[in-house]
């Protein structure tokens, strides 16, 4: 059993960044691969970015790449996404999950936080 807690979210402009952070509790949070994923109004939920057990494979959705970067602390039970160049269109609420496979669908993911939201204002 895994439970994920995402904090880190607001308002911010247009260029700016921000970090999300998603607190993981569980002994076997690290033998899981870890995912972000979005969900904007009246739209329906995206993946974002995913990384496997270690770290050391990642992979982003086209819309941020080279702009987000996704890492995880496995000693601190900890997943975070650092968002720069923030764009209106990456206003949603942003969730953290965790699969058994690395994966971009979020079917597939079993672990779920409660989301943080992200405004960016133009």
């Amino acid at each position: 059993q895994v439970q994920l807690v995402e904090s880190g979210g607001g308002l911010v402009q247009a260029g700016g960044s921000l970090r999300l952070s998603c607190a993981a509790s569980g002994r076997t949070f690290s033998t899981y691969a870890m995912g972000w994923f979005r969900q904007a109004p009246g739209k329906e939920r995206e993946f974002v970015a995913r990384l496997n057990w270690t770290g050391l494979r990642t992979y982003y959705a086209d819309s941020v790449k080279g702009r987000f970067i996704i890492s995880r602390d496995n000693a601190k039970n900890m997943v975070y996404l650092q968002m720069n160049s923030l764009k209106p269109e990456d206003t949603a609420v942003y969730f953290c999950a965790a699969s058994s496979r690395e994966t971009m669908d979020e079917y597939k993911y079993v672990y779920w936080g409660q989301g943080t939201q992200v405004t960016v204002s133009s």
